[in-house]
């Protein structure tokens, strides 16, 4: 019987409210159309100075870390993510699957890294690896689809710099706008 309950208390401790589903969607909105625009920059980005392309693209980092920060719940990261990619899609369509893709992958990354401490330490340290993460995968990805190899050594330099820098930088970004967004009373809870 102890067993059971305790299943219960879980069951409805995960469970994620109506006003937590809100706050995500508006979270998400507002960054899906700044993840839009970075989409219609991207094509530009590459073609003229592609070595601060992985640098614009860490914006993706946005949706999670601002929810992560405001709600401190699970799958929060994931579901903003999500909501994020499908305002993107509206802003910049011929995008839609690599929004997806993205939030898939970005948003993954932080639960992983969120689950990895069971949710328990909301510090700023665990927001900075799960950056650390996504900047070395950014990285990668764009360094091969952007044919980077193709550059001098010092820009390839630079890119690999500013691709690890640009997720760790938008998620001091995020860490701000969602602490701000905490203290305006985002995650207070709902008084029954």
């Amino acid at each position: 019987m102890r067993v059971a309950t305790t299943l219960v208390q879980v069951a409805q401790a995960s469970r994620l409210s109506t006003r937590v589903l809100l706050t995500c969607a508006a979270i998400g909105v507002a960054t899906g159309l700044l993840g839009g625009v970075e989409g219609w920059l991207a094509v530009p980005v590459i073609a003229t100075v592609p070595i601060v392309y992985g640098f614009l693209l860490g914006v993706h980092v946005l949706p999670g870390i601002i929810a992560q920060e405001a709600l401190r719940l699970p799958w929060v990261a994931l579901i903003t993510h999500l909501l994020a990619a499908l305002a993107s899609s509206a802003v910049a369509p011929p995008y839609a699957l690599q929004f997806l893709g993205t939030a898939v992958l970005f948003g993954g990354i932080q639960e992983l890294v969120a689950a990895g401490v069971r949710y328990r330490s909301w510090a700023a340290w665990r927001f900075f690896i799960s950056g650390a993460i996504i900047g070395v995968v950014v990285a990668a990805a764009v360094y091969f689809a952007a044919h980077l190899s193709a550059l001098p050594v010092w820009a390839q330099l630079v890119y690999l710099g500013l691709s690890l820098l640009g997720p760790i930088v938008w998620t001091a970004v995020g860490l701000g706008i969602g602490a701000a967004l905490r203290r305006a009373g985002v995650a207070r809870p709902v008084r029954r």
